[in-house]
């Protein structure tokens, strides 16, 4: 990983990563600055000696005030955010003025995280994804463990791959989940750990399904790309399903290792694929 001397913005939201991309900025020696996003942000990690700010999801004219003054020059957006509530959407004046300016442009999530990367480099600061400055977060193609899919697991990858290319293309979600050719659902504004739930509860007799997960054909490869890591395998083994899939070179996986011991160890796959792959 090369070590870069241009002072890093993170914005950051739930999760585990934002807290190692910073680690990874503090090993290699980079600069760096925090925006931790209220009610979503681990409050525990970003304290003390991290050089961080709070704020609510509507203030980002705070935000880039702040990173103005800390003389940002890259940005990373990295980490869950989940649903707002009304006191988390009071803007601030430059807030408002973005929402006027964008109107209906943000109509699903990606029309929003576009719009506003636009506007983050109208600032002069360049977006960046979090797997060009972490580059081993990348999904590897093909099986990561010792567990491979049987036949009628691949059909439900087949199937699952159709499903989650169209659900992307209307910008709904980006995973869906399959059971003996059977769609048990997709994934829409509750996240998939709340997809992979509600899921276990519609699980038919016999061989369990499949989660698969994939970027949105015209999603901005640097903002919110399909994330996996130990809770959503912890969450498929509830939920009965056999396998986990993910978009190869498009998605991220956190803690690979832990990712593919965990899996090893309650019998499920886990899979990088392209949706043209032959499965």
């Amino acid at each position: 990983m090369n070590k870069s001397n241009r002072k890093l913005g993170i914005i950051a939201g739930g999760g585990t990563i934002p807290a190692m991309l910073v680690r990874h900025c503090l090993e290699q020696g980079r600069d760096f600055f925090v925006l931790a996003i209220e009610g979503n942000a681990d409050k525990t990690f970003f304290c003390g000696d991290i050089p961080h700010q709070w704020i609510r999801i509507g203030q980002a004219g705070t935000g880039f005030k702040r990173f103005a003054e800390e003389k940002v020059q890259d940005v990373v957006m990295i980490g869950t955010i989940r649903r707002p509530s009304f006191f988390d959407l009071v803007p601030d004046l430059r807030t408002t003025a973005f929402f006027a300016k964008i109107g209906t442009k943000a109509l699903g999530d990606d029309g929003i995280l576009r719009a506003l990367v636009k506007e983050i480099e109208a600032e002069g600061m360049a977006v960046k994804g979090v797997h060009e400055v972490m580059n081993d977060l990348l999904v590897k193609q093909g099986v990561m463990g010792k567990h491979k899919p049987d036949k009628q697991a691949k059909e439900d990858i087949r199937r699952g791959i159709e499903v989650a290319t169209e659900l992307g293309k209307l910008d709904v979600g980006q995973a869906v989940v399959v059971q003996q050719g059977l769609v048990l659902g997709v994934e829409g504004i509750e996240g998939t750990d709340e997809l992979i739930r509600r899921c276990g509860g519609y699980r038919r007799k016999g061989d369990g399904g499949v989660l698969v997960k994939l970027r949105k054909p015209q999603q901005d490869m640097r903002i919110d790309l399909p994330t996996i890591g130990t809770r959503t395998v912890e969450r498929a083994k509830e939920a009965g399903l056999r396998g986990i899939v993910v978009h190869a070179g498009n998605g991220l996986v956190v803690d690979e290792a832990d990712v593919i011991k965990l899996a090893d160890k309650y019998g499920l796959f886990v899979m990088g694929v392209n949706p043209g792959d032959e499965i």
